[in-house]
């Protein structure tokens, strides 16, 4: 994706980014292949790692720090004139640890998308990986999903999933759902630029092509 601001198509949709820590999906992004300009990354903390990596993009960064503000209705109103600063087609949650207000959400209707670490509606909140092996679930992944009020319970863009090994720790079984993130992440967004997803009146994510038939994942194998 080029960034230069003086090779960029006007014609393009405009992203910005919400990020709260390391940006390991807001790398993945940023290396994707994607037909929109990210117009700026924002953070709610000044010590995220991942400014550095928007930095090193060539991205505008910027802060709206919450501990500055004492309720969350005044952090929201803070981040949404920031965010308004660049007019976005499309607001990307890339790890933005934050619970948004419900006035908030639907400022940005239909315009907020965000990544979850499990197969949604399951595990939705935090420690989805524990949670899934404690549960012992042999299938796990994760979720791109349209923001409503109703946390981590939007809309369905695309989801991954892997098999849970016998031997999986929070930790092995975070770094491969991790991966999948990356695929899908990018790939949420290039429909949406594209105009290839939109919302039917039941509030599902309909696709405008057909879907490629795939076979079912079954785990563990049967022999």
């Amino acid at each position: 994706m080029n960034l230069k601001p003086e090779s960029v198509d006007i014609t393009m949709k405009s992203i910005v980014i919400l990020i709260s820590g390391l940006g390991s999906n807001l790398r993945a992004l940023l290396e994707a292949d994607m037909p929109c300009r990210v117009a700026a990354v924002i953070s709610n903390r000044v010590d995220a790692p991942g400014l550095e990596i928007a930095k090193q993009h060539g991205i505008t960064t910027r802060v709206v720090a919450h501990h500055s503000h004492p309720d969350r209705e005044s952090f929201d109103s803070e981040l949404a004139l920031c965010i308004d600063d660049y007019r976005p087609d499309l607001i990307v949650l890339a790890g933005f640890m934050r619970i948004l207000t419900p006035q908030f959400v639907a400022r940005y209707q239909n315009k907020l998308i965000n990544i979850h670490p499990s197969l949604l509606p399951a595990y939705s909140g935090l420690n989805t990986h524990a949670r899934a092996l404690r549960d012992g679930v042999k299938i796990h992944g994760c979720t791109v999903h349209f923001v409503t009020s109703d946390v981590d319970h939007g809309p369905i863009i695309i989801q991954a999933a892997v098999s849970v090994l016998m031997d999986d720790t929070p930790v092995t079984l975070a770094a491969r759902v991790l991966h999948q993130e990356h695929r899908i992440f990018p790939q949420a967004i290039r429909w949406f630029c594209n105009d290839d997803i939109y919302l039917s009146a039941e509030g599902k994510v309909l696709m405008k092509r057909l879907e490629q038939p795939g076979c079912a994942l079954v785990s563990p194998e049967m022999g």
